[in-house]
């Protein structure tokens, strides 16, 4: 199971609802972490996902977004922590991310290694990984995709019980890919295994506005999480600050046909009665709504 868990939803300003950017997800036992604005430490224990990160991805270098990581490093050095982990956030970056580093850094017993990504790069797990792309916002910024890998396709039990195969061992080593030999014919793959299935993929746009790199690396998306700072009233100051309105990030959602499209980074102005920016994104794509704070979605596989 995927769970993604929105711990921070403001832009720029926090309220009295709304902290400022923070996405803890987590696949399988694995916890990452986008975005770490100031007082992400707070909602970590304020919604439960614990402390477990070994990888934080902080998409541009404003300090609504990378604030945080001083308080929450020095959090975790208290508690005893021991475990590497690294920062990554776009290639330049990595000056500004050391500095940020470094405040959390007294009688820290863990070591914090800081890797610029550029657009393109990825970051490599067992089955999957996570892919930077470009976002447009007037520094160097990113988006940041969580891409699993295919997945075998359905074994065909009864198909291979009537070409002769034994239950047990030699069904695995079909469904691996490997052929085999029954009664003296070859029993192949393709003979008993389906195409291979989609993994889950997650897109998180970061702070910019509507992208090319967006809209493919979001294609067939199970989740795509989307900045909205403004509504339709304001896309003029949306441009002027390369932010994106609620109907923009639909437009892309769209475009990407994916599954289900979460906006976030939502202006004060709008925090308390996000309704207009909602009514807004679902004219364009009905499957939108607006994140609230400790909103946690959890993504299964589809077949």
């Amino acid at each position: 199971m995927i769970r993604v868990r929105f711990l921070g939803t403001a832009a720029a300003l926090p309220t009295v609802r709304r902290n400022v950017s923070g996405i803890a997800v987590q696949r399988e036992g694995r916890s990452l972490l986008w975005d770490c604005g100031e007082g992400t430490q707070r909602q970590i224990m304020r919604y439960g996902t614990g402390f477990s990160f070994d990888h934080i991805f902080i998409t541009h270098a404003h300090a609504d977004h990378l604030l945080g990581l001083p308080g929450l490093l020095r959090t975790m050095g208290l508690q005893g922590r021991r475990q590497g982990m690294t920062v990554y956030g776009p290639a330049g970056t990595e000056a500004t991310l050391r500095a940020a580093v470094r405040l959390g850094a007294v009688r820290q017993a863990f070591p914090v290694e800081i890797r610029g990504l550029p657009p393109g790069g990825r970051v490599d797990f067992a089955g999957w990984a996570v892919h930077a792309f470009r976002a447009d916002h007037g520094v160097p910024a990113l988006g940041y995709a969580l891409v699993e890998e295919a997945r075998p396709g359905r074994f065909d039990v009864e198909t291979a019980r009537r070409l002769g195969v034994p239950e047990g061992p030699l069904f695995g080593r079909l469904h691996r890919g490997e052929s085999i030999a029954v009664e003296g014919r070859i029993v192949s793959p393709d003979d008993v295994v389906g195409p291979p299935r989609p993994g889950r993929r997650v897109v998180y746009g970061g702070d910019s506005r509507p992208t090319r790199e967006a809209v493919e690396m979001a294609m067939g998306a199970d989740l795509l999480i989307h900045e909205a700072t403004f509504g339709a009233d304001e896309e003029k100051r949306a441009r002027e600050t390369r932010h994106s309105t609620a109907a923009e990030a639909a437009r892309v959602a769209a475009r990407a046909g994916v599954r289900e499209l979460l906006l976030t980074h939502v202006s004060a102005r709008y925090s308390e009665t996000p309704v207009r920016l909602e009514e807004q994104a679902k004219a364009v794509f009905p499957a939108s709504r607006v994140a609230r704070d400790g909103l946690e979605v959890e993504i299964g596989y589809r077949g």
